[in-house]
């Protein structure tokens, strides 16, 4: 007898039903980009030195994947090649934020390194974001099949319960039913990421997060992603650089003296 390969056995894939996408392409008005590097500039000039620093990119509710502006926390820590999100940091700053506003990723700089990439310290910073925006991002994006292989279908009133110590689910319905689909609803979220540099040069990700809402089946991914600029009307005035210069003062904490177990590993 003649057996087929292991690798053919597979079992049938799920239905999945898709009806919404996740953004491919990162949005961003021409105001955030130039306030983004305004705050690179404003670094070096009152600080002295290239440091890196992150921010968070704001949307508003209505267009959750617009980056309409920049948001500066006060950063933890910043060194010439090292900064950290903590998940407190994200809750309070948000609870500033007017209602209509949200976080939808995060954006920081490598400053004046020639590392033009994201470093592994930047992963972890990804999935801390992820994270905490899920819930204010998540929309419903496909119903998915829970595949049950060994379930029992029961009538309301007429079995024992006997009957459902066998299989692995029980469905007990009003009427008698021989199969049935359960098709569970996915939720997905986004978040952006995006690093600059003192040069000029800017690079993006996206991190994806979907999860089934009784499976709890989680799955994360990312891709590079091309970053679309937008005109959004609005440009940085010079009132809007002097408040921007009291907060990069304030907010930006350099460190140019970190314990080695502080230096990123790249």
């Amino acid at each position: 007898m003649r057996f087929k390969s292991l690798s053919t056995l597979k079992r049938p894939k799920p239905l999945e039903i898709a009806f919404a996408d996740l953004p491919q392409k990162i949005a961003m008005a021409h105001y955030a980009r130039v306030k983004a590097y305004k705050i690179n500039e404003l670094v070096h000039t009152i600080h002295g030195d290239s440091f890196e620093w992150y921010g968070y990119t704001l949307a508003k509710s209505h267009t959750p994947e617009l980056i309409e502006d920049i948001g500066l926390p006060k950063n933890d820590q910043n060194l010439q090649d090292y900064t950290t999100i903590g998940p407190s940091r994200i809750a309070e700053f948000q609870e500033l934020l007017p209602r209509e506003t949200i976080i939808n990723g995060w954006i920081h700089s490598h400053g004046g390194l020639n590392y033009r990439h994201f470093s592994k310290t930047d992963e972890e910073n990804h999935l801390t974001m992820l994270n905490f925006v899920a819930a204010r991002l998540r929309k419903p994006v496909a119903k998915r099949e829970i595949a049950i292989q060994d379930s029992v279908m029961l009538v309301k009133g007429q079995y024992e319960n006997k009957d459902l110590e066998k299989g692995s689910v029980c469905f007990i319905t009003d009427v008698p039913v021989s199969t049935a689909t359960i098709m569970e609803t996915v939720y997905g979220n986004f978040c952006y990421g995006i690093v600059i540099g003192d040069e000029g040069w800017h690079e993006q990700v996206i991190y994806y997060q979907e999860r089934g809402i009784l499976s709890g089946h989680t799955t994360i991914r990312s891709k590079p992603a091309k970053v679309v600029f937008v005109d959004t009307g609005r440009s940085l005035s010079q009132s809007d650089i002097s408040a921007l210069s009291d907060e990069v003062e304030v907010k930006i904490q350099p460190n140019t003296d970190p314990p080695p177990e502080m230096i990123e590993r790249m």
